[in-house]
């Protein structure tokens, strides 16, 4: 059974369970609510809490385990013969994966039946069949990986099967077992409480878990750099220039270079127009101005940033070589840093813009009366007392939008194109630690070279800048936080 409909058997025995459950409690109380202990819909909670939790989790396990079970066993019954040179054991097991779909539309279609797609003698008229729906691997297909195909389907359905009933068979299980447990006594909520305590508790550890899994992976593959590259070379380099026939220069500096260029001329755009307008907005605009002219500024934050890169590479990027490089004489190409790093800061303007604003009008009106009281002005009172009791938490605005400009990709490949150098020119073309980290994961690589790994070191690099940002911009706000609230 594919596992959408087990997912909505699932969901309608929990329903049934909410049901069930108010009725049964409400029928034990003799229909008078106030005799319960805790109100019917915890009743009803708890059957269908029952029934979910136990099996979900048995379903998630299910998923994870029994493809790495069958991996194995398929992968232990193909012969040595059977592998190419210069192939692996793990490579063929795409090709069965593909045979064993095949298999299956095969006998979904009825143009062969499960007892021939099962009879290892059918191999010739199998691979005519396979060859006939368009499988690529058609007549070559070796008597072995047809086998190990067949292995696969045979498995992957008994797997399915066991797991429809082991997770049916639970959830069945843990339904009738807590609503027979249901009455007017139980303590429902305390019991639904808790469940949602611990699941709050796991949410949050597969989060720190999962952020956990992702620095240790960066590092044992940068640590697995670094022993074949020398750290002070990868760190204090000021050549980028991979060569997956050896012989690289895998020096950052030329990245970090382009990174911090790019990422300063955003915010050169985005914290002077984010900040004014967040200051408008809080400060001088009416109420009906600002329900409108928030959202719309806001809606920058929704473009996607592939949209901001097609518009550097047709818009700005001409522009700026048209009318400024090649008049001046100091750049003929339309990728540049000023490119990426413009659009890039409109991008920013309303991480920039919202966050200040928000800070700015909770800064207490008490503040503003008093100077007002006192004689200044409006603009004198902003500029005074509003801005510097809203600083500490316009610095961690900043800060915020800095990480992501450090972390962008899409708009630094269409609009500074993907030249590593240190130069000072910002109409040159220069490139980013991320889009370094793309190129030197895309295509067919060898993940135990050294042009392959460092995109892990620059993967872990980046991590620990854009970390430090956060924790300072996170510090910052919760000061001002505990200051104002």
């Amino acid at each position: 059974m594919p596992v959408i409909w087990i997912l909505l058997i699932l969901a309608g025995l929990a329903i049934a369970g909410v049901v069930l459950g108010r009725r049964r409690a409400l029928a034990s109380a003799g229909g008078d609510p106030t005799a319960l202990h805790s109100r019917p819909n915890y009743h009803g909670a708890s059957v269908a809490l029952a029934a979910l939790i136990p099996s979900l989790l048995l379903l998630a396990v299910w998923l994870f385990v029994q493809p790495v079970l069958i991996d194995a066993r398929v992968t232990g019954q193909i012969p040595e013969s059977a592998v190419p040179d210069g192939g692996t054991r793990d490579l063929l097991m795409g090709d069965v994966e593909r045979l064993a779909d095949g298999l299956e539309i095969l006998v979904r279609t009825g143009r062969v039946s499960p007892r021939e797609a099962a009879d290892l003698s059918a191999g010739d008229d199998i691979r005519g069949q396979l060859g006939a729906i368009g499988l690529a691997l058609g007549s070559d297909v070796s008597p072995a990986i047809l086998d190990a195909a067949r292995t696969f389907r045979n498995l992957s359905r008994r797997g399915a099967l066991l797991m429809t009933v082991a997770v049916l068979g639970v959830a069945a299980a843990g339904f009738g077992l807590s609503l027979s447990r249901v009455n007017k006594d139980r303590r429902a909520r305390n019991a639904v409480e808790r469940v949602i305590r611990g699941l709050l508790l796991v949410a949050a550890l597969i989060a720190i878990l999962t952020t956990l899994g992702i620095v240790l992976s960066m590092l044992f593959e940068s640590i697995s750099f670094f022993r074949q590259y020398p750290i002070a070379d990868f760190f204090f380099g000021t050549n980028w220039a991979p060569n997956f026939r050896g012989n690289s220069d895998l020096g950052i500096l030329p990245l970090l270079w382009g990174t911090l260029y790019i990422s300063f001329i955003a915010l050169a755009v985005a914290v002077p127009v984010g900040l004014f307008a967040a200051i408008y907005l809080s400060e001088y605009a009416s109420r009906r101005l600002r329900s409108v002219a928030k959202p719309l500024i806001e809606v920058l934050a929704g473009i996607p940033t592939i949209v901001y890169g097609l518009f550097a590479l047709l818009v700005v990027g001409p522009a700026l070589r048209d009318y400024f490089a090649q008049p001046l004489g100091i750049g003929n190409s339309s990728s540049s840093v000023m490119t990426a790093g413009l659009v890039m800061g409109i991008m920013l303007i309303p991480f920039v813009s919202s966050l200040s604003d928000d800070i700015i009008s909770a800064v207490p009106q008490t503040m503003r009366d008093g100077s007002l009281g006192l004689g200044a002005t409006r603009s004198e009172t902003i500029r005074q007392v509003v801005v510097p009791a809203a600083l500490p938490g316009i610095v961690g605005a900043i800060l915020l939008a800095a990480s992501r400009a450090i972390g962008e990709t899409m708009i630094v490949v269409l609009g500074a194109g993907a030249a590593a150098r240190l130069d000072l020119n910002p109409f040159e073309a220069m490139t980013t630690v991320t889009v370094k980290i793309v190129s030197q994961l895309t295509g067919d690589t060898n993940f135990a070279s050294p042009e392959t790994l460092v995109a892990f070191a620059l993967g872990l690099t980046l991590f620990v800048i854009t970390l430090v940002l956060n924790v300072v911009a996170l510090a910052i706000v919760r000061r001002y936080r505990e200051q104002y609230e």
